[in-house]
């Protein structure tokens, strides 16, 4: 984990004490709504349909256990007792009152944490793969990159006030698990055929109105000019990108009507020009930060441990091990991921009580350490392998053990019409019935790995479009409907899903996946084809065809 210095928390307390007097001047009538919106929406603060609502960065998804229960504090103080990660790194609080913002935000300032570039058209958090730097597929812990980006890009003067917001992530392992390919930047980390460390670019991915996977623009940037390349990058959206039509201001609608050939060209012009100047990363630069990351101290262990031999013996703690455990780069140690999907509740929510709990494991058993991963989960990277019964038995306790991860009730889901002021149709209550209809877990095993997203609206906070199966709430004649899409991935061979057909209003949805399952179930070439594969080979007429046949 990265250790903040006197700067960061100096910086912190004046940004909330900024934030005070806005709330104040707001309260008080000096400050209009209006006035007070690009104040708020600086500090991660929305207007919703019920309250405002309060977003927090968790910087490359890495928390330590005093950083989350103070956001289990801030759930029981001023929410209504639970906060909701999201699909890039965040957590979110949905319920708490304008006038207790201000406290609301101090305290969590206190561990380090904010709403800052949360909002807003700024670079966002930057996001990473959940099990950086744990993992033994990496070349290097993508945390440490995210890092110098997120040091550069903090009130950047240059690009506060970009055309619209602006998203990066990093991976450094060949299974890509932060979703890079549809992001503004996406950085895949890996060695070139001399051993150097650098960086595959990629720009102009995203999902929305017009969805995009990224356009390699260049195959190998070695890592000492990622800051200069970055500026390039942002320069050349920050001069042309639209400023005239909100729907056509992101840098993918860029890049896709001038060519990522001539983007590129653009870019190395930019790039040549200030390649060799402050931007440039020394070794000492790179090293001062990486020596500010602490990682466990860990101890030569047995990777087969007598108790965890003898815990496979329980079916119901070998089931949860075979999916929720994998393997750590450190014999001995084991990668833990922790399901917010138990069925029946909404997708991506932690009570303060589990988040409590969770923090006290992280204690335990994880070197106080959890990360929040793409998919609204959450994960102990670094957990001794003899210690994965206690871990389980106690999760189990707390109905946080649904082995579930990467089934189909593993779903993806943004908070919808529920919440949010721009969303045409609910996701949450999908999502759990959904999950209900898939409640068997041997059902859910011998159909595989297949990943459900959902989203509210056409911003696609859910991205729907990159889900194994995809569902995007739509309104018509003021009822609610949904559109389907199959074959979406947003891995290393990620692809936007195709649309299945007409939307079917809201009670046919549940039956209608069901229907694509059973179909997925008839066609597949045998057990281990998984769904995506079936739809990449079949395409989506076959399911097409049977689906819409029963409805």
């Amino acid at each position: 984990m990265y250790v903040y210095d006197e700067f960061d928390r100096a910086f912190l307390a004046e940004r909330v004490a900024e934030f005070r007097d806005q709330v104040g001047r707001r309260l008080s009538g000096a400050l209009s709504e209006d006035e007070f919106k690009p104040l708020r929406l600086m500090n991660g603060v929305y207007l919703q349909l019920h309250a405002y609502m309060l977003r927090i960065a968790i910087p490359y998804g890495t928390l330590n256990s005093d950083q989350l229960r103070r956001m289990a504090h801030v759930a029981r103080r001023y929410d209504r007792g639970y906060g909701h990660f999201t699909t890039r790194q965040n957590i979110q609080f949905n319920w708490i009152k304008l006038e207790e913002l201000p406290e609301a935000m101090a305290a969590l300032a206190e561990v380090g944490v904010h709403g800052i570039q949360t909002s807003g058209n700024c670079i966002r958090n930057v996001t990473t793969d959940q099990w950086a730097g744990a993992t033994p597929e990496e070349c290097d812990d993508p945390r440490l990159w995210a890092e110098i980006l997120r040091q550069y890009s903090t009130l950047h003067p240059e690009f506060t006030y970009l055309p619209r917001k602006f998203k990066i992530a990093i991976t450094a392992a060949d299974h890509d698990r932060a979703a890079t390919k549809v992001h503004d930047i996406g950085l895949r980390l890996h060695r070139n055929d001399q051993g150097e460390l650098g960086f595959e670019v990629l720009v102009g991915g995203g999902l929305g109105r017009t969805p995009f996977v990224g356009k390699h623009i260049r195959p190998f940037l070695p890592v000492r000019d990622l800051l200069s390349y970055v500026e390039a990058i942002m320069r050349v959206y920050n001069q042309y990108g639209r400023r005239d039509n909100i729907y056509k201001a992101r840098i993918k609608i860029l890049v896709h009507e001038i060519g990522a050939e001539e983007f590129s060209k653009a870019v190395e012009a930019e790039f040549a020009a200030t390649r060799d100047g402050a931007l440039r990363l020394t070794d000492e630069m790179i090293e001062e930060i990486r020596g500010r990351f602490l990682y466990p101290d860990f101890e030569p262990l047995d990777d087969q441990p007598a108790a965890l031999v003898e815990a496979l013996k329980d079916p119901l703690f070998a089931t949860w091990h075979r999916n929720s455990v994998h393997k750590h780069k450190i014999p001995g140690y084991s990668i833990v991921t922790i399901s917010l999907k138990p069925i029946g509740a909404p997708p991506g929510d932690a009570t303060a009580d589990q988040m409590d709990l969770i923090a006290d494991l992280a204690d335990d058993y994880g070197f106080r350490e959890i990360r929040v991963g793409h998919e609204q989960n959450l994960c102990l990277p670094n957990v001794a392998s003899k210690d994965l019964p206690e871990l389980w038995r106690r999760l189990d306790a707390a109905g946080l053990a649904t082995p579930n991860v990467n089934h189909i009730s593993d779903i993806i889901a943004c908070p919808g019409l529920d919440y949010c002021a721009l969303a045409n149709a609910r996701a949450i209550p999908v999502a759990q019935e959904i999950a209900k209809r898939f409640s068997d877990l041997d059902r859910s095993r011998g159909i595989g790995r297949l990943h459900i997203n959902i989203s509210g609206c056409i911003n696609a906070c859910g991205h729907h479009h990159v889900g194994h199966i995809g569902i995007l709430g739509v309104e018509k004649n003021g009822q609610e409907f949904y559109q389907i899409t199959l074959g979406g991935r947003a891995d290393e061979q990620a692809q936007l899903g195709t649309l299945l057909g007409p939307a079917v209003p809201y009670e046919q949805v549940p039956s209608l996946i069901e229907d694509v399952v059973d179909t997925y179930m008839e066609l597949r070439a045998g057990p281990h084809e998984l769904f995506i594969d079936t739809v990449t080979r079949l395409g989506v007429e076959p399911f097409k065809e049977r689906v819409y046949a029963a409805h």
